[in-house]
């Protein structure tokens, strides 16, 4: 018996619960509420989706958790000292569905498309200067799967892209920087800024107000990451001076964000409702049927998340 825990609504449980049972007939998967104290005390695997660490302190056998979701931060925060393992979703169709959402955003923001629908509001007829790909600077913060992913589709098409990641790494037409310096060389030459790094105690308000200032006037910024990773004030801040263009958000620190957050009205703002890269099941049940089938035959973990690092 493997248990599904989450903190969604049961109708969304419900519908991983049918996709996990699809991709694993042998398996017999359960909410965590449907098994019996015998059959908690026996589990020795768990799939979750933002679960209460309460209830996985009910499987006192439990080795390891598959989370469905990309992002485990909030596990890892909820559960300082898990005495089992976290693995997180790497889905190569959510890193390819990211890199489409990256790069229609950008191409929003690169053909002008805020101004446009300004002008359209005013009955304006003015045509933009045009500016060619390839002098248009792209910033991509974050090489994991995903950013690795969103900088070479943008490289492909034709932009000039620039990745940024806690350690040196190598992207094939991508101009790669690391570390402190490496970040603010990144945001003094970058035109947009793409965010897709993992929410950590090293990220939480990485693009602060001092980060931000760095950034040329008129710059854009694109956060498919999470909202704790920029500053709100310091980014509203800056858009209310007209020293950033527009920004794209797609996350926030509260989601869904507050009816009366100023995001919502702001005329330099687009407020997505965290739809960037969503999760497939079946896609995802897949992936965790696999790494469960290799376990029950080999007793292997897949890849865990690092507890310090929290990726």
């Amino acid at each position: 018996m493997i248990p599904f825990i989450s903190r969604s609504a049961l109708s969304e449980q419900a519908v991983w619960v049918e996709e996990l049972s699809k991709a694993m007939p042998h398996e017999e998967i359960a909410l965590l509420s449907e098994l019996t104290a015998e059959q908690k005390q026996d589990c020795d695997v768990a799939i979750v989706a933002n679960p209460d660490p309460q209830d996985l302190l009910e499987l006192p056998s439990l080795r390891w958790v598959h989370s469905v979701w990309a992002g485990v931060e909030r596990m890892v925060q909820e559960l300082s000292s898990p005495r089992f393992s976290i693995v997180r979703l790497v889905d190569p169709n959510l890193a390819a569905t990211m890199s489409e959402a990256v790069l229609a955003w950008t191409l929003f923001l690169h053909r002008d498309m805020p101004t446009y629908a300004q002008q359209q509001s005013k009955k304006q007829w003015i045509g933009q200067p045009m500016v060619f790909p390839q002098d248009r600077r792209i910033g991509v913060l974050g090489l994991g799967e995903l950013g690795k992913l969103s900088a070479q589709r943008l490289a492909n098409n034709g932009f000039s892209v620039s990745g940024w990641s806690r350690n040196q790494k190598q992207v094939d037409g991508v101009s790669c920087l690391h570390g402190e310096s490496g970040l603010i060389s990144l945001l003094s030459q970058s035109d947009i800024i793409v965010c897709l790094l993992p929410l950590t105690a090293q990220t939480k308000g990485l693009l602060n107000r001092e980060r931000l200032a760095h950034l040329p006037v008129g710059a854009s910024i694109i956060n498919f990451a999470r909202g704790p990773i920029i500053d709100d004030d310091a980014l509203l801040e800056r858009l209310d001076c007209n020293a950033l263009s527009h920004a794209v958000l797609d996350v926030f620190m509260q989601e869904p964000l507050p009816q009366e957050h100023r995001y919502w009205e702001h005329p330099s703002v687009s407020v997505l409702p965290h739809i960037s890269a969503p999760t497939s099941p079946s896609s995802a049940s897949s992936i965790v049927a696999k790494h469960i089938n290799h376990y029950r035959l080999t007793a292997e973990i897949p890849l865990a998340v690092d507890p310090v690092l929290g990726y």
